[in-house]
C-alpha cells in the first residue's frame, strides 16, 4: 500500500497515538498496535491500558512507554494528554463494549481523534449519544470493521458499484466460529468472560461480536440499506446469558433479500467469514480465510478467479495492496488498511486539504447501524422471529 508522501521523498510525521485498554492478556490491543505500525503512520506514546493503575503501568512498561504517560484511567489520560504540547493526536479504544461510549466521548470532547473497536457501543442509547458527540466534535471517529480493508473486498465493492452484477437480488453472509462450543467463560478465560456478560458486551453475544462484522461487510460491498429483519437467536450452551448462534433473514430497500448466519458454537470453524452476492448479471463469492481470491461468475459463463494483483483486479484493490501477487496478505494487513485510511483522513484534517475520495473507513454512522442491527435481532427473536424494521 502506498505510504502517503513517501514516493515523493517526504512524509507526514507519525501521528502520536494513545490506547485505552489492550493491556496484559488482551488480544485485540496487540492487533491494533501491529496494525497501527505496519504502514508506519502512528507511534504509540501513551496509554490507559487497564482498569487498574498498577496493571496499566506494568503493561506500559512491557511496551516501552514513558511511565508518566501510563495512566490509571481514560479520564486522567484524556485530561493530561490534551494539556501536553506533545499530547496524543489520536486514541485507539480497545476495551469491552460498555466502555466505548464514555471513553470515546472523553477524547472527542478534547478534539482528539478516535479509532474505536467494534461494535460501537453495548446499546443503542449509548450509540446515539456517541454519534452526537462525534458529530459535535472537530475530531474524526473511525470504527475498525477491519474486514472492509481487504483488497478483494474493495474489488468486490467496486464491481458492484460499477454494475458488473446488475441489479442485486441476493446477499448471503456468514461468520462462523467454534471457540464457544463449551462454556469456556466458566473457566475464567478473559476473552470469553466479557463477551458473554451482557453488562459488558450488550444484549447480543455472537450477534454483537461477529454478526456486526458480517452485517457491516454485506452492507459495505452491496451498498444496500437494510430495511427489516427476522431473527432466530439461541444460547445453546447451558447457562449462557447471551446468544451464541443467530439466523437472520433480511430485506433491503429496493427489493433485494439476504440471509445472515453467525455462530460461535459450530465445531470445525475457526474464523469462517464468507460473503456471496448475486444480481441479474452475475455473482461474487469471497471468504476471509482465503482473502486474496474473489470468484466472479457472469451469468451463463464460467466462474472466474480474480486474485489480489492478478488479471481482473482493478485500482480499488491495488491501492490497498502492499506486496506482489503470490505473497498472501491477510488479517493484519486488512486491519492496517483501516489505520492507514484513518491516517490519511487525520493528516488531511491537519493540513486543511481535501481527502482522497478513494479513502474508505467505517464511521460512527456505520457503528450506529450495527448496534441497531443487534437490537433488532434481539427484539425479533424475543417475538418468535417477527419482522422488525430498523
Amino acid at each position: 500500500m502506498a505510504i502517503e508522501g513517501k514516493d515523493e521523498g517526504t512524509r507526514a510525521p507519525r501521528i502520536r497515538l494513545g490506547m485505552v485498554g489492550g493491556g496484559q492478556g488482551a488480544f485485540i490491543g496487540g492487533v491494533h498496535r501491529m496494525a497501527s505500525r505496519l504502514d508506519d503512520h502512528f507511534e504509540l506514546v501513551a496509554g490507559a491500558l487497564s482498569s487498574t493503575a498498577d496493571k496499566s503501568k506494568a503493561s506500559g512498561k512491557d511496551l516501552g512507554l514513558d511511565p508518566e504517560r501510563c495512566y490509571g484511567s481514560f479520564e486522567e489520560m484524556a485530561e493530561k494528554e490534551a494539556a501536553r504540547p506533545d499530547g496524543i493526536e489520536a486514541v485507539s479504544i480497545v476495551t469491552p463494549n460498555h466502555v466505548h461510549y464514555p471513553a470515546a466521548k472523553a477524547f472527542l470532547e478534547r478534539g482528539i481523534h478516535v479509532i474505536c473497536d467494534k461494535p460501537l457501543t453495548s446499546n443503542l442509547e449509548d450509540a446515539k449519544k456517541l454519534k452526537a458527540a462525534a458529530d459535535g466534535s472537530k475530531a474524526l471517529f473511525v470504527l475498525t470493521h477491519n474486514y472492509t480493508g481487504y483488497p478483494m473486498i474493495r474489488q468486490a465493492r467496486d464491481m458492484v458499484a460499477n454494475g458488473d452484477l446488475g441489479t442485486l437480488r441476493l446477499v448471503n453472509v456468514e461468520y462462523v466460529q467454534d471457540w464457544l462450543t463449551e462454556a469456556v467463560e466458566q473457566t475464567g478465560a478473559k476473552q470469553a468472560v466479557w463477551r458473554t456478560d451482557p453488562n459488558q458486551s450488550g444484549a447480543g453475544g455472537a450477534t454483537g461480536d461477529i454478526g456486526t462484522h458480517a452485517y457491516n461487510l454485506a452492507s459495505f460491498v452491496s451498498g444496500l440499506t437494510l430495511e427489516s429483519l427476522a431473527a432466530d437467536l439461541d444460547s445453546f450452551v447451558e447457562g449462557r446469558r447471551v446468544d451464541d448462534n443467530g439466523h437472520v433473514m433480511m430485506r433491503f430497500t429496493g427489493g433485494a433479500k439476504g440471509m445472515l448466519w453467525c455462530s460461535q458454537v459450530a465445531p470445525g470453524n475457526e474464523n469462517a467469514l464468507k460473503l456471496r452476492i448475486y444480481g441479474t448479471k452475475g455473482g461474487l463469492e469471497w471468504e476471509q480465510e482465503n482473502p486474496n481470491y474473489l470468484w466472479f461468475t457472469p451469468f451463463g459463463e464460467q466462474k472466474r478467479l480474480i486474485t489480489r494483483n492478478g488479471a481482473g483486479a482493478g485500482a480499488a484493490a491495488g491501492r490497498v495492496s502492499r506486496i506482489p501477487g503470490g505473497h498472501p496478505e491477510g488479517y493484519l494487513e486488512a486491519f492496517a488498511t483501516i489505520y492507514t485510511e484513518a491516517a490519511a483522513a487525520i493528516n488531511a484534517a491537519k493540513s486543511g486539504s481535501a481527502l482522497d475520495p478513494a479513502v474508505h473507513f467505517p464511521t460512527v454512522d456505520d457503528g450506529v447501524k450495527g448496534v441497531a442491527f443487534v437490537g433488532a435481532c434481539v427484539q425479533s427473536s424475543k417475538q418468535n422471529g417477527a419482522w422488525v424494521k430498523l
